[in-house]
């Protein structure tokens, strides 16, 4: 999704009483693109004279407002057909935010123990996003909320058009295994400046969070084409997301917490193919434990499933597959092995199996023959992916 950016000299300020404005920067100019190629991989502020920070200050303060309406009238009863269909459409100066299926992503952000205020205050104004600059070959771009806990990413009409038909399955799914490895989507919307075309971008919570003591990042598919990126240089503080090459040789010691991953592996990946989609992939990063993390049990709390009523019988926690969550931040998306923490998160469900892809199916196993690749179908990329984490872990 291309990104609208302010003039050579202007960039815009916003804020939820007065909106976007714009002021002059002198920052813009061969100062700023020399420190922008430095960081050209990596993580930092998108701060004035960013190409993207116009951008930046519309999407904060549109949903500084779309959140503010969840504030003030909180979801109540069951889910509904109209909750996963509603378009909210909120004019501000220079562009309109729409907010897709909001009472559903309001309900589902509710049950996940999230307060509406934090997740405003972590979106709006209070502080620059940062940017990611992915090593993904899609033409996305990748923010961070600037605690990092959230995670926001431009998409493809079709790709929006995909996770909400998909919404209210995915719904159930989590409803039924609430500890799975599935992102958790917590926001839909499209921004439109003045008479442009609609841009899209979903809000998920990271999968690196907290991110300050993690040592290495993965984004593995279970295949080899185009799975290597070079590693930063020994000492860099560049913040990069190695693939499934780069593991070779490496195992996840996660003892006996390694069952229920597999168990989790093989129920969220059958979800994934009963919706026909594939390419996507499993998140992955390490953080050694310190001494007072180490140890059986150790600040361990039992998170009964939300959707069970009453006292769940033995089958229904086996079908759920319920397991001891951390108590700490995110701990539906990490595990604690004998000597390492890992984040462990599936991303990216929007890539459906249809024509184009069956094509680009035939294509790859033309010109690429005996070797692996992400497209495949939705059932052999299911298979292989757990077949990986099978083999990797211990």
């Amino acid at each position: 999704m291309a990104a609208p950016s302010p003039g050579p000299h202007e960039v815009l300020t916003c804020s939820p009483e007065t909106g976007c404005k714009a002021v002059v920067s002198s920052r813009r100019g061969l100062l700023w693109r020399l420190r922008d190629k430095q960081s050209r991989l990596g993580l930092f502020e998108i701060g004035p004279g960013h190409e993207l920070h116009g951008l930046m200050c519309m999407m904060q303060t549109g949903l500084w407002a779309a959140t503010q309406v969840a504030v003030d009238h909180p979801p109540v009863g069951p889910l509904s057909e109209e909750d996963f269909s509603e378009v909210l459409i909120q004019v501000h100066e220079g562009f309109e935010l729409g907010t897709l299926a909001g009472p559903a992503f309001a309900k589902l952000r509710r049950s996940l123990g999230l307060a509406e205020e934090d997740y405003q205050a972590a979106l709006g104004p209070d502080g620059p996003y940062l940017q990611f600059l992915s090593t993904s070959k899609s033409k996305a771009s990748f923010f961070l909320s600037h605690d990092q806990r959230f995670f926001l990413k431009t998409q493809q009409r079709r790709e929006v058009r995909t996770l909400l038909a998909h919404l209210p399955r995915y719904v159930l799914h989590l409803q039924r295994h609430p500890h799975s490895l599935l992102a958790r989507l917590l926001g839909m919307h499209s921004l439109r400046v003045a008479q442009g075309k609609k841009k899209y971008f979903i809000i998920m919570q990271s999968v690196f969070y907290p991110a300050g003591r993690i040592s290495e990042r993965y984004d593995i598919k279970g295949c080899e084409l185009g799975r290597w990126v070079e590693p930063a240089p020994k000492g860099s503080s560049i913040v990069l997301v190695l693939k499934d090459l780069n593991f070779q040789g490496k195992t996840i010691d996660l003892g006996p917490q390694r069952t229920w991953l597999l168990r989790q592996m093989e129920l969220d990946t059958a979800f994934l193919q009963e919706l026909n989609v594939l390419d996507y992939s499993l998140l992955m990063a390490f953080q050694g434990l310190q001494e007072d993390e180490r140890g059986p049990a150790k600040n361990l709390l039992f998170h009964m499933a939300r959707s069970v009523q009453g006292t769940p019988s033995p089958e229904e926690l086996s079908s759920q597959n319920c397991r001891l969550l951390l108590d700490v931040p995110n701990a539906l998306h990490i595990l604690d092995g004998p000597e390492q923490r890992y984040f462990l998160g599936l991303v990216d469900l929007a890539t459906v199996y249809g024509f184009r892809k069956r094509l680009e199916h035939l294509w790859k196993t033309l010109r690429y023959p005996g070797r692996t690749f992400s497209t495949v179908s939705p059932a052999h990329y299911a298979r292989r992916l757990c077949q990986w984490v099978e083999a990797h872990t211990e």
